[in-house]
């Protein structure tokens, strides 16, 4: 029809000049316009938005900010405007460690009970992890599974070969990651279980990155099932979690202070060890973690600390860094650190460890 009207097809392409007398098209046009972007020097700093996701994230649940729970993320922005750490600030931080790998074995949840998980246990355990995550430490857990199964222990037993009462003693630990994450979650602890093979229903597999991810959003990681391999322990799955999500230290919550230079139970003389090096442990050796364990904690020089879980407020002194238990790895040298604007308090001196 433009055709036959003597209108070329091409003209109705063109658009109206900028010069010629505004048309209702080029109006139209205008108003259509993009906005254009806002200046990067008006945009606010990288840091706030680090500060408005960690809020949005707390709101969820997800996060270890605090959340007031009236559902108004916008009366949480305030409190989050100075969640910058320069280097004068890290350095004032209450405690030793930013991400440790705790080890708790099966014997110390048993508590009381022979073969069973103690609730009061776990409890402790909950809130002496939750006092600690409020500082800000990352915390991830291993868990053993002896109070409920010892593969070596059962190995030869019934026709049972060591490779299928390991894969047993594995979901022993699972168990017991389950019942100590309930009682996490029970206090408002956001914990995730995640298994060295899939058990897709109760919990999430092992990914590293996840794990990591999870530890920085503030949510507690309880590792199960050991390395997901026959013939390796528990101690040694701590040693290996450690290394692989940059953990600081391991942590051993025993049912005995620490690493003796005897069997206590043998030789009433015998004394508790403050520090040991790797060697020690292995050329004397001392019956605290397997050999592949403490060989891989070497090789990565990732120190231990050995103490008694059911002494209160033992997990918490460990976390931060006081001194408890024995440690070892390279000689450590406590010293108190002071300001650079005097002496500290008491209280308020942060316990230093050197390598």
């Amino acid at each position: 029809m433009a055709a036959a009207a003597g209108v070329s097809p091409s003209s109705l392409l063109r658009l109206p000049s900028p010069q010629t007398p505004a048309s209702s098209s080029w109006a139209l046009l205008q108003r259509r316009a993009p906005r254009p972007l806002l200046s990067l020097a008006a945009a606010p700093p990288r840091a706030s938005f680090v500060a408005a996701a960690t809020t949005a994230d707390s709101s969820n649940g997800n996060g270890n900010g605090s959340y007031s729970g009236n559902g108004s993320q916008a009366s949480l922005m305030p409190q989050f405007s100075g969640l910058v750490l320069d280097e004068s600030s890290r350095s004032k931080r209450p405690y030793k460690w930013q991400r440790v790998l705790l080890k708790v074995s099966g014997e110390a949840l048993a508590g009381d009970h022979t073969e069973n998980i103690d609730p009061k246990v776990t409890m402790a355990i909950a809130r002496e992890v939750a006092s600690v995550t409020k500082l800000g430490v990352e915390v991830a857990i291993v868990v053993g599974g002896g109070n409920i199964f010892r593969g070596a222990s059962w190995a030869g037993c019934s026709g049972l070969d060591r490779s299928s009462a390991d894969y047993i003693g594995m979901m022993a630990t699972v168990m017991n990651a389950i019942f100590l994450q309930a009682t996490m979650e029970s206090i408002g602890i956001p914990t995730r279980v995640q298994t060295a093979f899939r058990i897709s229903e109760v919990a999430e597999p092992y990914i590293r990155r996840r794990a990591i991810r999870h530890l920085e959003k503030g949510r507690v990681v309880i590792f199960a099932a050991g390395t997901g391999n026959p013939f390796f322990t528990t101690d040694t799955a701590a040693a290996l979690r450690c290394a692989e999500i940059n953990a600081e230290v391991v942590l051993k919550a025993t049912n005995v202070d620490g690493v003796y230079d005897a069997n206590p139970k043998h030789n009433p003389n015998a004394r508790i060890l403050e520090t040991v090096s790797y060697n020690e442990v292995i050329s004397r050796d001392l019956s605290v973690m397997d050999m592949t364990a403490v060989t891989l904690c070497q090789e990565n020089n990732i120190p231990v600390v050995v103490f008694n879980l059911q002494n209160t407020g033992n997990i918490a002194k460990a976390i931060v860094g006081e001194k408890v238990g024995t440690f070892i790895g390279c000689t450590r040298n406590l010293e108190y650190r002071e300001s650079t604007e005097g002496s500290l308090d008491q209280e308020d001196k942060i316990l230093v460890t050197e390598w």
